[in-house]
């Protein structure tokens, strides 16, 4: 039996507030259901630890408070049998307060029998670190936990779902992919027909959907699972968010971000480097970073060798007292040399301004095209000190953008992608559909799709207290501007 495309959000009302912004599940539009006992109970690898199975009750609070503790909670927190951190995070449905959302993982009960099971995945959007070990894990974790044996990978995208071959994957096939950059199954931008995609599903008799994508991506895997609740499908659709700028507002991070970071500091050591062996040298590295500036805070604070780091958060000027201009002469002036790193999105509106555009050109995801403000602000600063001040000056551009989408994840995004493939998987097992995955306060846990994902998550004053407290070592951070300003100076 079908349902409207406008289904109302299943949300979920308690005392004191609570509100659980709940995911749909199968039986909400196929009622008559059969459930199957989850065959991890019978894995000697998972049967022996105690408490292994999510309660149906447990839900995650999106913003940490205080909870009042059960009587249950309190005997197994004398016990050992429950954590600090668990009591704070981990809440029933009779908790205060405000928004929470269901807690990812296995369930002792299950929607599929094994080889009634029959998954594909595709990956979706540009490049970022991580996405064969997403591929790799939900895939081993179908084989190993619920011996699933039919898995098809989607080749190029989207579009793979009615014009391109498509892959049979098994634990072999994937064996080692996590120690490569991009994806075996190829991606693209657009190509969302969903008229297609759904026939496609439905003519391969394929019944768990995994969608590894930005927020374009997750957005069509809403819409083909509203198509899919309309046609009465048995169809479980399973979003895993894909952002490296780690800009999605919900969850805690994105995965790729902690590779992104790490691989960022070869480019501004190499830019620190020619800059400090040249006469006046200037390194400017350009990241990632379409709204948010992240990485480049991150990468500014990890490394220690950056003297300026500018983010999309907040504007800033060159000319005039407190901007960039007089920042660089003194700092060349004190040490003879200083980095530069920008985020790609920052000083847009400069570029604007001074007749620069793209024309609002978008991509086929439906991004806007960004100019280049890293090469802007290279010949803005050469012309500026060369041409006007008469002062000898070596600067290089560096921009590592490709480089750090196509490099394979480090240990803390393969540890991180395997913890996001199994909770999507164990979530699709249950009968949970029309939901991505993430951390919420340090815990797995399912948000559905109407949840926008587009929200974005920028650093706000809390980022700039942030950067305050860990600019230690004799570090002082210096507002371009004005004092509101997040946009940083960095003396040594």
């Amino acid at each position: 039996m079908g349902h409207g495309v406008d289904s109302p959000p299943k949300i979920v009302t308690g005392s004191h507030g609570y509100v659980l912004e709940d995911v749909p599940h199968l039986i909400d539009y196929i009622p008559d259901l059969a459930t199957y006992p989850n065959p991890l109970q019978d894995n000697p690898a998972y049967s022996v630890v105690k408490q292994y199975f999510v309660n149906m009750d447990d839900t995650v609070a999106q913003k940490v408070c205080e909870c009042a503790l059960l009587m249950s909670e309190i005997r197994k927190l004398a016990s050992g049998g429950l954590t600090s951190q668990e009591i704070l995070i981990v809440v029933h449905k009779d908790s205060p307060r405000e928004t929470h959302f269901r807690r990812a993982g296995p369930r002792q009960k299950v929607y599929f029998e094994s080889d009634e099971v029959h998954a594909c995945i595709v990956t979706c959007g540009g490049l970022c670190p991580g996405l064969n070990t997403v591929i790799r894990e939900i895939v081993c974790g179908l084989y190993d936990m619920y011996g699933v044996r039919k898995i098809l990978g989607i080749e190029g995208g989207y579009s793979g779902f009615y014009s391109r071959n498509t892959i049979s994957l098994t634990p072999k096939v994937v064996n080692d992919i996590h120690k490569r950059g991009g994806t075996i199954l190829g991606t693209s931008r657009g190509g969302h027909d969903t008229s297609k995609i759904v026939d496609s599903i439905q003519d391969r008799g394929i019944n768990q959907v995994y969608i590894i994508g930005g927020d374009g991506t997750q957005k069509g895997a809403s819409v083909i699972f509203k198509e899919m609740r309309r046609r009465g499908l048995k169809v479980a659709i399973a979003g895993i968010p894909k952002t490296i700028d780690n800009d999605i507002a919900v969850i805690d991070k994105s995965f790729g971000f902690d590779t992104a970071v790490e691989e960022a500091q070869r480019a501004i050591n190499a830019a620190h480097v020619e800059a400090e062996s040249m006469e006046n040298g200037i390194g400017i590295v350009k990241l990632m970073g379409r709204y948010s500036g992240f990485i480049a805070m991150y990468a500014t604070l990890a490394s220690r060798d950056v003297d300026c780091c500018l983010i999309p958060e907040s504007p800033f000027y060159l000319e005039g007292h407190g901007g960039v201009y007089e920042f660089i002469e003194r700092r060349l002036k004190e040490n003879g040399h200083m980095v530069i790193v920008i985020a790609e999105g920052a000083g847009q509106d400069l570029l604007l301004s001074e007749g620069i555009n793209s024309v609002n050109q978008k991509d086929a995801s439906g991004n806007k095209v960004l100019l280049d403000v890293g090469l802007w602000l290279s010949q803005k600063i050469k012309d500026h000190f060369t041409r006007r001040r008469k002062v000898v000056m070596n600067l290089k551009y560096i921009d590592p953008t490709y480089m750090i989408r196509a490099v394979p994840s480090n240990a803390s995004d393969n540890v991180y992608c395997t913890l996001l493939a199994h909770s999507a998987l164990h979530g699709a097992m249950a009968g949970y559909t029309g939901f991505t995955v993430g951390p919420v306060n340090g815990r797995h846990a399912y948000i559905p799709f109407h949840i926008k994902s587009s929200v974005v998550l920028s650093l706000d004053h809390q980022g700039q207290d942030f950067l305050r407290s860990n600019l230690g070592l004799g570090m002082q951070m210096e507002l371009v501007g004005d004092k509101d300003l997040i946009s940083i100076l960095i003396p040594g």
